[in-house]
């Protein structure tokens, strides 16, 4: 976490949570949402505009993580903003070298497990959380495959939250009144 951000909370220790206002895609691409987009649906249905600018995304990047609840949120100065999550908390992009991974915020995983789901999407399970592998990178995680490095067991994807311990949408936790973001 960002030493900035750091200082905000010590400073602002009472910011409320901010719920809906951000999702992350099955391709690691981050999206606003705003009220327009909140009112439309829910995420992934309604995504909200593509974040583009590279120091903000840098910056959400370094301050992503978890809670006791498996909910993922931004670390935003005092502020939590919930993440709504497409598919997985992480998306792996592969190294075809040594079929090491490395997440969408740029940090590299210890591989430990792959998974196959009933959609025949790759998932990726390491020493930082599970993943889904890039769309991208599919044909890697075959090689890794046909190499003797993976042995893909069977997953349903509806069953990962559970068994991974996180959520795809902090609201189905969330404490009962939602809260907007800081101004």
């Amino acid at each position: 976490m960002d030493d900035i951000v750091k200082q905000a909370l010590a400073k602002w220790p009472n910011v409320p949570d901010c719920y809906g206002w951000l999702g992350l895609d099955a391709r690691g691409h981050w999206y606003l949402r705003d009220d327009a987009a909140q009112a439309a649906g829910p995420f992934p249905r309604s995504k909200g505009s593509l974040l583009q600018h590279d120091k903000l995304i840098a910056f959400i990047e370094r301050n992503y993580e978890s809670d006791a609840q498996g909910r993922w949120f931004f670390q935003n100065g005092p502020q939590r903003v919930y993440v709504e999550l497409e598919v997985t908390p992480w998306v792996w992009r592969l190294h075809p070298e040594d079929y090491s991974a490395t997440s969408h915020t740029g940090r590299k995983a210890v591989v430990r497990d792959c998974l196959v789901d009933e959609r025949g999407l790759v998932y990726l399970t390491s020493d930082i959380g599970v993943g889904l592998v890039h769309t991208l990178d599919v044909a890697i995680a075959a090689e890794a495959v046909d190499a003797g490095h993976w042995m893909p067991q069977s997953v349903i994807a509806d069953e990962m939250p559970a068994r991974y311990g996180y959520c795809r949408s902090p609201s189905c936790s969330r404490p009962s009144s939602a809260m907007l973001p800081a101004q």
